[in-house]
């Protein structure tokens, strides 16, 4: 079966920008929940968890049709969190590094671009949904949204940044302020693994 990969941080990690018990109540439930419903899908199936999941997506033609929007949600909500938590951290690593630095400067211009662009993007998703930073098909940074669960993997595009826009990933702690969320996620983002992500995807 598919694994919950462990936070790399203490639950309280993220304070004061995100307290630890939303943490608390986004993993462990939120999180879980799509993946125990993902393995609940697939298990009825007996399938043999021969893909990972990004693969899975992929494949999703080979799953019975009347299930796979459930195995997409699911499989997408379990991608786009995992992407997250990895997304974000603790000790002031929010400033582009490495590789990525230059990719964010030669796509944007600065750093100040993308971020100005990146919370410009977010603030137009509407209910629940996702702004993603991707790497396209030509190799290019692009930003994107998505709505719900949808991950870009489904349109053969390569995340390496998520922000999570459903009202769970911030309610507790900023009830309608969500501009200040977006604004406040640029504090804990983790540009060190992000660039990681990026050096790996490209």
């Amino acid at each position: 079966m598919y694994e919950l990969p462990p936070l790399r941080y203490a639950l309280n990690a993220l304070e004061p920008y995100i307290s630890e018990r939303t943490v608390d109540i986004h993993y462990h439930r939120h999180h879980q929940g799509y993946l125990d419903k993902l393995n609940n899908f697939l298990n009825s199936v007996n399938y043999d968890y021969r893909y990972s999941l990004e693969e899975l997506i992929n494949h999703i033609d080979e799953f019975p049709i009347n299930i796979r929007g459930q195995i997409l949600y699911n499989a997408g909500g379990v991608l786009n969190h995992n992407l997250y938590w990895n997304s974000i951290g603790p000790g002031n690593k929010n400033i582009p590094v490495g590789t990525i630095k230059e990719a964010i400067d030669k796509e944007f211009g600065s750093f100040e671009n993308f971020k100005e662009e990146f919370m410009k993007q977010a603030g137009l998703v509407v209910g629940s949904g996702w702004t993603f930073l991707v790497i396209n098909g030509e190799g290019k940074l692009e930003i994107i949204n998505t709505s719900n669960q949808e991950t870009p993997y489904l349109y053969g595009l390569k995340p390496i940044m998520a922000l999570d826009l459903w009202e769970h990933a911030y309610y507790l702690d900023y009830q309608n302020r969500r501009d200040q969320y977006i604004s406040n996620f640029f504090q804990i983002v983790d540009f060190d693994m992000i660039n990681k992500l990026y050096e790996k995807e490209k």
